[in-house]
């Protein structure tokens, strides 16, 4: 049987390579983005994510873990399916927004996941994974608002 603190980095792990993804994602989006709006709303993301993932090392580091920086090889494939797609199709800003409603799609599955071992993980962990799949779903909303201001 693991211990709490064994469980807890196991989850946070997970969780921080998936807000990994999520900052270099955003990185490609405020890169490729041609609308200033855009660009500054994606360069906010990049910023909170990399706060987020901060929390995550914070924590995995008091349960006596190593800080996670790699992404997933999902978001790796991802983000070099996007490069190709953009590289045929061009850089249009709904391909764009689309592709990170998919990324943001994945990390609410990521906090989902992490939240179903909830009774195994301490209390201020599961508040700080509730805050942040909170955050991700307002970008959820807002990137939909986005998409359809452009269509």
């Amino acid at each position: 049987m693991q211990n709490m603190n064994d469980r807890t980095a196991e989850v946070l792990n997970e969780l921080t390579q998936f807000v990994n993804d999520r900052i270099e994602g955003y990185k490609a989006a405020a890169r490729d983005t041609r609308d200033p709006a855009h660009k500054a709303y994606y360069n906010e993301l990049v910023s909170q994510s990399q706060q987020f993932s901060n929390e995550l090392n914070s924590k995995l580091r008091s349960v006596g873990a190593e800080p996670q920086q790699s992404t997933t090889i999902k978001g790796k494939i991802f983000r070099g399916w996007m490069d190709v797609k953009a590289g045929i199709t061009g850089k249009d800003e709904e391909a764009i927004i689309e592709s990170n409603l998919h990324g943001e799609e994945w990390a609410q599955k990521a906090y989902n996941d992490a939240l179903d071992h909830r009774s195994e993980l301490p209390q201020e962990v599961v508040q700080m994974v509730e805050k942040q799949k909170q955050a991700s779903l307002a970008t959820c909303e807002h990137l939909k608002q986005m998409k359809h201001t452009i269509d």
